[in-house]
């Protein structure tokens, strides 16, 4: 056969497979989206319904749950299943307790382990119930999402997702007692704050009251020390006439030079304060030594009223009198005398 032919043979083959390759492609193609359209969309749809809806349908708060079917115990798998659905559809996916679907599979499976359709609708489901968890975590509501992460464990107790939720509801928890402790000092430093207002009011109050009783001791301690050196003007004055008339006397022929001790310098007593606080007054009656020198020696209280309560500041102050000297025929000589200090505040 002649070369040439047999290569124009094969170029024609060539040439009517090519499109007889296209055309089988285009009709697989076709097949393939009919399939998916006809076939095996419808039965995925079918398989969702069966287990309960969409897992990625969300889950809103506020939908106000039906009262849970009575005696789940005793119902069929088929009634579990489709309280399920309906839970699902509802969107009660963990939430309420008792009547929520992650439940009611629960349930299925504990009649019958190896229920497909309950299986694949916790695993599918899983992602959304996790959300719902958090959501409740997000909220606070930590002891029924507690509770919802607790399903989740029993659905697939593997799922890291339960470690990462766990960890959040914690570290949720750990911040509320943080919040709860920080209000809890704020308050109690609040409280010690008004305390401590009022403590100190109380206390500038008392000082204040202090100070005004000081004032008013004070006052009348210095009237009654003004009172006490006019009367020890006075009995200076009268004093000085008596010792003036006994110099006369003496002047005037005592043949002897003999007369008694008269009184030069007076010391006003000063008025005790506590005295002057209890408004107290009354009267000491000493004696003592005038002694040649004309010094005040050998103070002794023979009587008082109150007792106690004047002695001293009587005593101090006769002390430091100072007498011309009795004198017996020119000669100075020791002698006695008698006094009575009189405390009056008016």
């Amino acid at each position: 056969m002649d070369t040439r032919y047999t290569r124009h043979a094969r170029r024609r083959a060539r040439g009517a497979i090519r499109p007889a390759a296209i055309a089988i492609v285009a009709v697989v193609a076709v097949l393939a989206a009919a399939s998916w359209f006809l076939i095996i969309k419808p039965h995925q749809e079918l398989m969702d319904t069966e287990a309960g809806g969409h897992p990625s349908t969300p889950v809103q708060a506020g939908t106000v749950a039906p009262p849970p079917p009575a005696n789940v115990g005793a119902m069929s798998i088929n009634q579990l299943l489709a309280e399920a659905r309906k839970a699902v559809n509802e969107q009660r996916l963990l939430a309420p307790a008792g009547n929520n679907a992650f439940e009611f599979y629960l349930k299925v499976l504990e009649k019958q382990p190896g229920n497909q359709v309950a299986s694949d609708a916790l695993r599918e489901t899983f992602p959304v119930g996790a959300s719902v968890a958090e959501q409740s975590i997000n909220q606070r509501d930590f002891n029924d999402a507690q509770r919802q992460i607790d399903l989740l464990a029993k659905a697939d107790p593997a799922n890291y997702t339960l470690t990462i939720l766990r960890s959040k509801l914690d570290a949720q928890r750990k911040l509320q007692d943080r919040e709860q402790q920080q209000a809890s000092d704020k308050e109690k430093a609040a409280q010690l704050a008004a305390q401590k207002a009022a403590s100190d009011k109380a206390e500038a109050d008392r000082q204040a009251a202090e100070a005004q009783q000081r004032t008013l001791a004070e006052q009348q301690q210095r009237a009654a020390q003004a009172r006490l050196a006019q009367q020890q003007q006075q009995s200076e004055a009268r004093q000085q006439q008596a010792a003036a008339t006994t110099a006369a006397a003496s002047d005037s022929g005592a043949a002897g030079g003999t007369h008694g001790p008269v009184l030069v310098r007076n010391v006003n007593p000063r008025y005790p304060t506590t005295a002057v606080r209890a408004n107290q007054e009354g009267w000491v009656e000493v004696t003592f030594t005038i002694t040649p020198e004309g010094n005040v020696d050998d103070v002794k209280v023979v009587d008082a009223e109150p007792r106690h309560v004047f002695d001293r500041a009587a005593v101090e102050a006769v002390s430091r009198w100072k007498y011309q000297p009795a004198t017996q025929n020119g000669t100075p000589i020791a002698s006695q005398d008698k006094r009575r200090i009189v405390f009056k505040l008016n």
